[in-house]
């Protein structure tokens, strides 16, 4: 039987830091191990030895996906050429809405009656009307890597300049830096902001009001996505070592480590069934995870299309979509 190890872990010098120096040389902060550190990525997948569960749709190449209950739409952002797809998801057979987007994009998040794609090669953040239309743009200087919607702020994390970015009205309010080596992923929920840090594999509370990166925690060997939970946590996929991490927010502690081998990347969460499900790149294979107890408990294992860098869910329905980074299509699963 796998065990779990279930921490809580108090502030300590080596694991929990605010501040640090944000050199990309290992030099004396404790929180980044690694001389010269490499952001973790997708293992690459074998071809798929057994047929995927449930339906595929035809789709090019997917580089991010999205769901929305509320407004019943799939977002699955596609390249050759660059563009977001939106699916009805009372409508799986109809052909999706297509808007033209200015570039490859890395992650898609709704907010406001839109779908915000970051576009980090072309510096924007494309706002897609749900309906479909031409999309606007939000120029974000570097590279923004993602965006949320956080009441009438839009949090953009920018990989290259190491800043999570506070946008009003589609303008800059507020810069907020340090400590960061780069700025890959943020996590809102409530009234807590968390940003991932691929490079130094770690996860960093943002005082968005105060304007301040604030302490930051150790998560795994390389972490790669991160979502935000019904229970206060953010839950991280540790691509290098094969895990499942689970930190709270406030404070910023690890409270799970739970060992997931088989290449594990994407995650969504469905916060209808406390279900987080991610992807394992290795085995070509989505899990399903009870997260609601003192350890993540497997309720589902199904098979699906190569590659499978990208999963979100309809909390609505529970139905699963996974998306193949190799251009397989978009798989429909209902557990």
């Amino acid at each position: 039987m796998r065990r779990s190890a279930v921490v809580a872990m108090p502030v300590a010098c080596a694991l929990l830091v605010a501040g640090c120096s944000s050199d990309t040389g290992k030099g004396d902060d404790e929180l980044q191990i690694v001389n010269n550190p490499v952001a973790a990525t997708a293992a690459v997948s074998p071809a798929p030895a057994v047929t995927p569960a449930g339906t595929v749709l035809a789709s090019p190449a997917v580089t991010a996906m999205a769901a929305d209950a509320a407004s019943r739409t799939l977002a699955v952002a596609v390249d050759q050429p660059p563009a977001v797809l939106l699916y009805r998801l009372d409508e799986q057979g109809a052909q999706p809405v297509r808007v033209a987007v200015p570039g490859a994009v890395e992650q898609l998040s709704f907010g406001a009656g839109q779908v915000l794609a970051s576009i980090p090669g072309r510096g924007t953040v494309a706002s897609v009307p749900v309906g479909g239309g031409q999309a606007g743009e939000l120029g974000v200087p570097g590279q923004p890597a993602d965006a949320v919607a956080a009441g009438a702020d839009t949090l953009v994390a920018v990989r290259d300049r190491k800043a999570v970015e506070v946008y009003q009205g589609g303008k800059l309010v507020k810069t907020i830096t340090g400590g960061l080596y780069s700025a890959d992923e943020v996590v809102h929920s409530g009234d807590h902001t968390v940003v991932l840090d691929r490079l130094r594999t770690a996860v960093f509370t943002v005082d968005v009001p105060g304007g301040a990166i604030g302490e930051g925690l150790r998560a795994g060997d390389g972490a790669t996505n991160a979502v935000a939970d019904s229970y206060g946590r953010v839950l991280v996929t540790d691509t290098r070592a094969g895990a499942l991490l689970a930190f709270s927010m406030d404070p910023l502690l690890l409270r799970q480590m739970y060992p997931v081998p088989g290449g594990v990347y994407g995650i969504a969460y469905d916060a209808q069934r406390s279900m987080a499900w991610v992807t394992l790149t290795e085995r070509n294979e989505v899990v399903g995870f009870d997260v609601r107890g003192g350890e993540p408990v497997e309720k589902y294992r199904f098979p699906t299309v190569r590659q499978p860098n990208s999963v979100t869910v309809d909390a609505r329905t529970g139905k699963v979509y996974v998306g193949s980074a190799t251009g397989e299509g978009v798989q429909v699963i209902q557990p």
